[in-house]
């Protein structure tokens, strides 16, 4: 009896019972015909309602609609395993949509994916834009204030929404930040029969009777005051909403250096005063993770008003002191302690993956002596930090010196 090698091309072929083809608003007359034969030669057909309604026609086996929640889709798909089995995605099933989540429980080599044209690609189309120089968020399902970021001058952005009211609540957030004057446009039903592209500005937005599918198209414009989140670590204290509590502007800039995010990881702020070294952290590439950790009630509570405001609406805030609870979190990449230094240093330091950095900066002679102390016996880099900014004195400019922080870094080994 001959043997088929795990790992040849022939065996992935055998093993692929799992089909995954996209479809769009044209429907079946767009789909080739691999994709039409993985669909007639299913024996159950998974996909939200509007799908299988487009697929009809071809569908032979059982058609299966998403469960709501959709958080038990995967469960489901993964019980009919070994079956001839087709799950149908809007667009490319890997950009924002069913293919990434089926992905994570099922290997690749199970799948054969037929993708067709993504909403992003399509609008793209419409428009003459490069989609290589174009934002391209989803704001599917997700916080609107995703967007922020992007909200760059001349930046064009792609936004795909949940539903008709989406556009709406995008052109009032854009109007409310001091981008009115960005051309706003409005792609519906890409690709069928319903297509329709309107255009007008965030600031004038009146569109009506918008269809449930669409992509918001957005050519930025800053107006005098917009809030643009700009590209560098050490951004303006008067963006955030604090009340004293937060570590300065360059000083942050320092802190974030020393942190050294690395694209996945995950950052512990012990007490995160503002959140503004945690949000900095998230705002260094979109694949950051963070944890605030926060005793005062008001403090989470400005934490997370200044996340929303700056786009990072995915920042965890746990309400607590350190180190009380922290083993329960997932295990960081690097950690940031800006306050309580005392009682949680020795405690987090063992909670570090290894290679994972550990910043301190102390304000305070005893919190100093703590990091003299740590650095004698630990090693690591100590660095004294001290800022002075011009200032009033009297009629006349003089300088006025901050409080010296002085930064202990360390990497376990």
């Amino acid at each position: 009896m001959s043997r088929v090698d795990p790992v040849s091309p022939q065996s992935a072929v055998l093993r692929r019972w799992l089909s995954i083809v996209g479809i769009g608003e044209d429907g079946i007359d767009a789909l080739s015909p691999v994709a039409r034969g993985l669909i007639s030669d299913a024996e159950i057909v998974f996909g939200g309602k509007r799908h299988l309604a487009l697929a009809t026609a071809l569908i032979r086996g059982a058609a299966r609609p998403w469960p709501s929640p959709f958080d038990r889709a995967a469960d489901e798909v993964m019980a009919q395993r070994g079956r001839p089995v087709c799950v149908l995605a809007s667009g490319d099933p890997f950009v924002y949509g069913v293919g990434t989540v089926l992905a994570h429980k099922i290997d690749p080599a199970e799948m054969l994916a037929v993708p067709a044209p993504a909403a992003f690609s399509l609008a793209a189309a419409r428009l003459g834009w490069p989609l290589p120089d174009t934002a391209q968020v989803s704001l599917h399902g997700r916080a609107l204030d995703l967007v922020r970021p992007h909200l760059q001058p001349g930046m064009r952005i792609l936004a795909l929404t949940s539903d008709r009211d989406c556009p709406a609540e995008l052109a009032r957030l854009l109007a409310a930040t001091g981008f009115d004057a960005s051309a706003f446009i409005v792609l519906e039903a890409l690709g069928g029969k319903r297509e329709r592209i309107r255009a007008t500005t965030a600031g004038k937005f009146d569109l009506r009777e918008i269809d449930d599918l669409n992509v918001v198209a957005i050519k930025v414009k800053a107006g005098p005051g917009a809030r643009v989140i700009a590209r560098a670590a050490g951004l303006p204290d008067g963006m955030f909403e604090h009340d004293g509590q937060i570590t300065k502007r360059e000083i942050r800039a320092i802190t974030l250096s020393s942190l050294a995010p690395r694209r996945g990881e995950l950052l512990w702020d012990i007490g995160a005063g503002s959140g503004s070294v945690a949000i900095e952290w998230m705002l260094a590439d979109p694949s950051l993770r963070a944890i605030a950790i926060e005793r005062r009630p008001d403090r989470a509570a400005r934490i997370r008003r200044n996340a929303a405001a700056f786009g990072v609406p995915g920042l965890e805030v746990v309400e607590g002191e350190a180190p009380g609870g922290l083993g329960r979190l997932p295990q960081p990449d690097a950690i940031f302690i800006g306050g309580g230094a005392d009682d949680a240093l020795d405690a987090v330091r063992s909670m570090l993956r290894v290679g994972g950095r550990l910043v301190v900066n102390a304000v305070t002679l005893e919190t100093e002596a703590l990091l003299l102390a740590r650095y004698a016996v630990l090693g690591g880099e100590l660095t004294r930090l001290a800022i002075t900014r011009a200032d009033a004195v009297g009629p006349k400019t003089g300088w006025r010196p901050a409080m010296p922080v002085t930064q202990w870094t360390w990497t376990k080994s």
